[in-house]
């Protein structure tokens, strides 16, 4: 049983009383202290009463006065009186006014002596009620924390009833905060909610405040201790601390309330369960008269469960989980097998594709096994089981095994079975290769593709955490090929968009899909042409998408292909190609693709040369039609062909010279090679580099009446000014032509990753270094998974800036991005990739970030870690404070911390400081978790308590040589002096080791021996403020054997002994004897008596005419004696009566030489099948046979196997040959004599 609680001592000698007054009369509450000196305060709902015309408070010397006038409805609350740590509880009720009666004032009730320890309010009914807040609303908040009052400590009467409340304020918190109730550090009250204890919840909307209850009813001692209230919100938690006392009160009759409340269990937990059947069975007439004891364990045990509520009904036992609990800790005597010595285990595990043994041992080496699956007999085939036998060992092997091999066995001899359990465990699935992001127009087909480390495995699809099945639409289509899985969409659309997952039973693949609208981008249009008669003309557009087709148009109607007309479709490239072109090709060309509202127009001009007469001698003239000081400018795309023709006239016929004009030298290269100064250069200051050649890329064809300048394939080296000179005898003439090469822009650089957040990141870059000659119009970005091969584009429509924030991005994966320049030419080539970059976010505020503990020059902070931290994970906190009224956070630890909670030194005493906290990780800070209220640097006193668990409440009983370990929690600030004593004196350093710290003293002995035993003492003490506890230790030992032991009385068949208790007891009471009897003749020791309990004993039913020694083991808690008492003499049982002498028989001799009984039969065979040949045989002794084949003995063949099974002889030919064809022989030999027989064995080979 539980200690009681031990009383504190009263600072007061005269307590105030709980009074009913009416409303509008006069209240008086007085109250007596020991000393004269004492400070007393009055409370009212746990907030100090101050002197006011309302409240007259009154000291004189040791006397005290609280006088409340003019009592309204509203004073009917709870008071309080305190003095030093004294703290008494009372109530005013207020009833209406019925009759003029005159209020008895409280002194009249009678006072407790001074000698008296305190006790709980002197009211009718044991009921005390310890509200944290009174009923206004206008009362003060808790100022730290999420209280807005805390449950206060309490005392109670056994027997009594008792309500601790708490308030939480409510109009900061978007729901209802949760809330817990604790006894001592962890057993939670929400479990023990039933006929002794009452949890209460309410929510008062005008004030907004939740109130919870904690409703004690009957209280008992093993109520009294410590007991905690924690209420949390989403990122908030606090806790506080109260104490319950519960007062002895003399109990009618011989109820013993403590025995009835006690523990269904015997361990040293705290949370053990309370047994209230007892109660219940002493609450009837203490007149009734005793029943006969009954077992009812043993009525249970023998019981089957369906009977167990009723039988519990019947005994009156209500504990009905204690019940089941003990009942399941109660050992059953099983049957010893006579078949089996070794059984199979319960279960067996085995991974798939692996071998599994079962193996029994069985008591006859020579007994029969059957082996059983799910019952039926398994059958040999192939080498899938194999059965052996070795010895007295059966074993079933199991090869390669499958799903179907996940069964129960049982392994049968005779009329005995062996059960157990086969698990096949199956191997993990593992993701060897994972989807990959994919980007597709809507109506497109998509298809993801894994593969795992399985053929045929079962793979889960999941999209944004739905799992996908096969609808009625067949939307879905999955699909295996061997170890390849395929999630199919055969039209996607706009909803489709999202993330697929792959799960298996060893991993999981993440990609994502985007499904776009279709758009069209026109890389490259189609140009104005201009063209000479039977040249060529070629209208050449590029669009983004290659599968897009379209028509041609010619002033509105469809151009149709012919020998002349030709249309072509390579890639994204539509060309039409005009051969011959002839007057009437001159029109309007247009391409317009299919499904898309784009009209791309040309015009083709025809140029139609005209040749006036021209007079002899006619100086030479080039028929441009721009010509003057500025040069004509022609723009060619880079990869087409430039054909410029330019009609010329003179007579005589001029000779035409075509230079390309550099910009930085001063020569010119003639058609002879000879370099001469140009001329008439004033306008360029250039060089020229004279062009003749007549094939090649660039190159210049002549003719009577023009000429022609072609390059092949522009590149961007052609740009430049080109001068056409034409001379006759008569003159000169000259042009520029301005030559301009356009491109697709270089690819920019690699872009650079910044801001990276959780799904998004911030992607920039420069322009390309080159434009290709064209205004760069925007940019296209595109993105892949670091580990895949697909890039994805993230947008359609192009970037006109030089950012862009991608998002949509899982967090903890790879990523890198590149970028393509777009100009009217088209696309350029891919930057290189970025730096691999992971999305990644800081995690969430620390939770439940509160103060642990305050002395004068450290804080105690701990806290929860954040409920987000994600794929970055968590470096470590750091913690920051700031002095009341500056803005300055100072790190308060050098560095991160990675635990959850961190003590802050060499603070100044008196400061007021905030403190803040912050997680870290690879993308940041996170936000800051903030003390709301200032903390004062100032060391709190709190008074020494220690917190004996419960199993120290009671004699710890240890056995020598186990190691002792005690853990003492205690409270106490600052940190109390701790002092251990043994029996009063000091302890051994040497021998006894003690840690303490600032919440708990451990005592610590590594070998227990005998003289640990005794009266532990620790003593707590703060300035002259202590607290003691006792524990007391047994060490027990085994005990020494009996003494003294002696057989007073053979008689009959029985034998009486006599004995003294052993000397040593072990330090444990001796809980019985053990009685063993021998046999002179075998010396083998049987058990008479067990747990013997008397020190002598009567042996019975000995048998006549044998000897017998005795010996006795004592027993106690440790078990028995190393030794035992054993008697000197042995004990004679003679044999009484006639004595009856038996005849003599001359013995039969019973022996005989072999003889055989069944002859061998000569045999005929085919080779290949196992064959036996038999006979029989008898002879007395046992005969010892041979077998011999042509006169060779065949003891040491393998190839033979010989039996022999009550006198029938076999002998076994494995797959014969027609070499073992022959005679045999069998032959048997005893000390009588010897016979032998013969017969002979044709092997035939199979036709």
């Amino acid at each position: 049983m539980p200690e009681p609680v031990k009383k504190t001592v009263s600072a007061f000698t005269k307590k105030p009383k709980t009074t009913e007054v009416t409303a509008g009369s006069t209240a008086v509450f007085e109250a007596e202290t020991e000393k004269a000196s004492v400070k007393v305060k009055w409370q009212r709902a746990g907030t100090e009463i101050t002197d006011s015309e309302k409240y007259v408070i009154k000291a004189e010397g040791n006397k005290h006065s609280l006088t409340i006038n003019n009592v309204v409805k509203e004073d009917d609350v709870t008071y309080a009186v305190i003095a030093g740590s004294s703290k008494v509880k009372f109530e005013l009720k207020v009833k209406e006014p019925e009759k003029s009666e005159t209020v008895t004032p409280a002194e009249a009730a009678p006072a407790p002596a001074a000698s008296e320890l305190p006790a709980p309010p002197a009211e009718s009914s044991q009921n005390t009620e310890v509200p944290s807040a009174g009923t206004q609303p206008e009362e003060p908040a808790d100022p730290i924390g999420l209280f807005v009052t805390r449950p206060q400590d309490g005392e109670v009467t056994v027997g009594g009833n008792i309500t601790f409340t708490a308030k939480v304020a409510g109009e900061s918190l978007l729901k209802k905060p949760s809330v817990k109730w604790f006894k001592g550090k962890w057993m939670d009250l929400a479990s023990k909610v039933g006929q002794h204890l009452q949890l209460h919840d309410s929510y008062d909307r005008n004030n907004k405040v939740y109130t919870f209850e904690l409703e004690i009813i009957e209280a008992n001692m093993t109520f009294a201790g410590g007991y905690r209230c924690e209420v949390s919100t989403k990122d908030k938690f606090d806790s506080s601390n109260f104490n319950l006392t519960v007062n002895e009160a003399p109990l009618s009759g011989d109820l013993d309330i403590r025995a009835a409340f006690r523990r269904t269990t015997e361990g040293h937990d705290e949370a053990g369960e309370l047994n209230f059947s007892a109660l219940l069975k002493k609450r009837g007439d203490g007149k009734t008269e005793s029943q006969p004891d009954v077992d009812v364990w043993e009525i249970l045990r023998k019981a089957p469960p369906s009977e167990y509520e009723k039988i519990a009904f019947q005994y009156g036992i209500t504990d009905l989980r204690g019940m089941l609990k003990r009942l399941k800790r109660i050992k059953k005597e099983e049957k010893k097998s006579t078949a089996f010595l070794k059984k199979l285990d319960p279960a067996y595990q085995v991974d798939k594709g692996q071998k599994i043994k079962l193996m029994v041992e069985v008591a006859n080496p020579d007994a029969d096994v059957k082996w059983l699956k799910n019952g039926q007999e398994i059958q040999v085939s192939g080498s899938r089981y194999i059965f052996e036998a070795v010895g007295n060992k059966r074993i079933l092997t199991i090869n390669h095994c499958s799903l179907a091999d996940d069964a129960a066995y049982e392994c049968v001899v005779g009329e005995e079975k062996s059960f157990t359990e086969l698990f096949v465990k199956e191997p993990p699935i593992l993701i060897t290769r994972p989807l990959e992001d994919q980007m597709v127009m809507v109506g497109e087909r998509v298809e993801f593709e894994c593969e795992v480390s399985e053929e045929g495995a079962t793979v889960k699809w999941e999209k944004d955490g739905v799992e996908l099945t096969r609808e009625e639409t067949f939307k879905y289509r999955f699909k295996k090929d061997g170890k390849k899985q395929y999630l199919i969409i055969n039209e996607s659309t706009k909803e489709d968009s999202g993330h697929y997952t792959v799960k298996t039973n060893g991993g999981v693949s993440v990609a994502e899909l985007i499904v776009q609208e279709k758009k069209l981008e026109v890389y490259q249009s189609i140009a104005d042409l201009t063209v000479k008669a039977r040249d060529q003309a070629v209208f050449k557009c590029e669009v983004s998408d290659e599968n897009v087709k379209g028509i041609w148009l010619k002033n509105g109607k469809e151009v149709v292909p012919d020998e002349r007309i030709k249309i072509s479709h390579i890639g994204r490239i539509h060309k039409l190609t005009i051969e011959d072109v002839t007057p009437g090709d001159e029109a309007d060309y247009s391409f317009i693709p299919q499904g898309f509202a784009y009209n791309l127009s040309a015009k083709l001009q025809f140029l139609e040369v005209k040749i006036d007469f021209v007079p002899r001698e006619e100086p030479p003239k080039i028929h441009l039609d721009c010509l003057g000081q500025s040069p004509d400018t022609i723009v060619v795309v880079a990869g087409n062909k430039l054909r410029l023709d330019v009609p010329i006239s003179g007579d005589p016929t001029p000779t035409v010279i075509w230079q390309k004009v550099n910009k930085k030298t001063d020569l010119l290269r003639s058609n002879d090679d000879s370099m001469t100064p140009s001329e008439n250069s004033s306008d360029l200051n250039t060089d020229s580099k004279l062009l003749f050649e007549s094939e090649g890329r660039v190159r210049v064809e002549k003719h009577e009446d023009h000429c022609v300048f072609i390059i092949e394939g522009a590149e961007k080296e052609d740009e430049g000014v080109y001068r056409v000179i034409v001379k006759n005898p008569v003159g000169e003439d000259k042009a520029d032509i301005t030559v301009k090469v356009i491109d697709v822009p270089d690819p920019p650089e690699a872009p650079k990753i910044s801001n990276i957040g959780e799904d998004y990141c911030t992607v920039q870059w420069q322009p390309p270094k080159y434009d290709g000659g064209q205004p760069v119009l925007g940019y296209i970005l595109e993105r892949k998974k670091k580990k895949s091969y697909r890039w994805m584009r993230l947008n359609f429509d192009l970037l006109k800036e030089l950012t862009y924030e991608a998002k949509r991005m899982i967090e903890g994966v790879v990523y890198e991005m590149r970028i393509y320049a777009v100009n009217s030419i088209g696309m350029s080539r891919p930057s290189p990739a970025s730096q691999p970059f992971m999305p990644i976010a800081p995690p969430s505020e620390p939770t439940h970030f509160t103060v642990e503990d305050v002395s004068d020059s450290t804080v105690a902070l701990k806290w929860r870690p954040p409920e987000r931290i994600g794929a970055g994970g968590l470096d470590g906190y750091i913690v920051e404070y700031c002095k009341e009224g500056s803005t300055e956070w100072i790190p308060a630890l050098p560095g991160l911390t990675e635990r959850t909670s961190a003590l802050i030194k060499d603070l100044v005493t008196g400061d007021k400081l905030h403190f803040r906290i912050k997680a870290i990780n690879l993308a940041g800070e996170s936000g800051a978790a903030i003390i709301k209220e200032p903390i004062t640097v100032q060391e709190i006193l709190q008074r020494p308590k220690i917190w004996l668990p419960r199993h120290l409440r009671q004699t710890l009983v240890k056995k020598v040589g186990e190691t002792i370990n005690i853990v003492i929690p205690f409270q106490g600030k600052p940190r109390p002096k701790i002092t251990w004593t043994k029996d009063g004196q000091s302890l051994d350093a040497k021998d006894v080791g003690i840690r303490n710290s600032n919440t708990d003293t451990i005592l610590f002995i590594r070998k227990a021996e005998l003289h640990h035993s005794g009266a532990y003492e620790i003593t707590l003490q703060i300035e002259n403020m202590t607290d003691k506890v006792a524990i007391t230790i047994q060490i027990i030992d085994k005990p020494g054997p009996p003494q003294n032991i002696k057989l007073t009385d053979v008689w009959g068949f029985n034998a009486a002994l006599e004995w003294t208790p052993p000397q040593d007891d072990g330090n444990a009471q001796i809980l019985g004897y053990t009685v063993q009897k021998a046999d002179k003749k075998t010396m083998e020791w049987y058990t008479v008596f067990d747990h013997y309990r008397r020190t002598n004993c009567v042996v019975s039913e000995l048998i006549m005419g044998n000897e017998y020694f005795f010996r006795v083991f004592s027993e106690n808690l440790c078990g028995l004696s190393e030794t035992a008492a054993t008697t000197k003499n042995p004990a004679y049982i003679q044999k009484t009566g006639t004595t009856y002498k038996p005849p003599c028989y001359k013995e039969h001799d019973f022996s005989e030489p072999p003889k055989f009984t069944h002859p061998l039969v000569n045999r005929s065979v085919i080779a290949g099948y196992n064959t036996t040949l038999s006979c029989a045989v008898r002879g007395i002794p046992k005969p010892k046979i041979y077998w011999y084949k042509n006169k060779v003995d065949l003891s040491g063949d393998a190839k033979y196997r010989m039996f022999s099974k009550q006198g029938v002889l076999t002998l076994e030919i494995r797959k014969p040959t027609p070499f073992d064809g022959g005679f045999y022989t069998c032959k048997a030999v005893n000390e009588c004599g010897e016979a032998e027989i013969e017969c002979k064995l044709d092997v035939r080979v199979p036709q």
